[in-house]
């Protein structure tokens, strides 16, 4: 990693993908229906987060219970940090059950 301010597109790309999967109202993270929504990166592409100049798209599966509205405004919330001033697009892919007994 280098240092504050110019982390490499695959560290911020990474960083943005590990928090939202670390949310309990995301179940996964989507490239979407055409598989555009990555980033490429050295040896392989991060799904779930294309991160652009200007923006970042992330593409995620959420567990039902929530309104989709607020629930999109608290992943753009949770990300913003790290997107670095980059306009953020969510696209809600996907709701699955919660998980079995959990409260909705």
């Amino acid at each position: 990693m280098t240092g504050a301010g110019t982390d490499s597109v695959e560290d911020v790309t990474r960083r943005i993908a590990d928090r939202l999967r670390g949310l309990p109202d995301v179940a996964a993270l989507s490239a979407g229906r055409f598989g555009t929504v990555t980033t490429p990166v050295v040896g392989g592409r991060i799904e779930g987060v294309a991160l652009r100049p200007d923006s970042v798209e992330v593409g995620v599966v959420v567990r039902y219970g929530r309104p989709l509205p607020q629930l999109a405004a608290d992943l753009r919330a949770e990300i913003a940090p790290l997107a670095r001033g980059r306009r953020i697009d969510v696209s809600i892919e996907d709701v699955v059950p919660p998980p079995e007994g959990a409260r909705t």
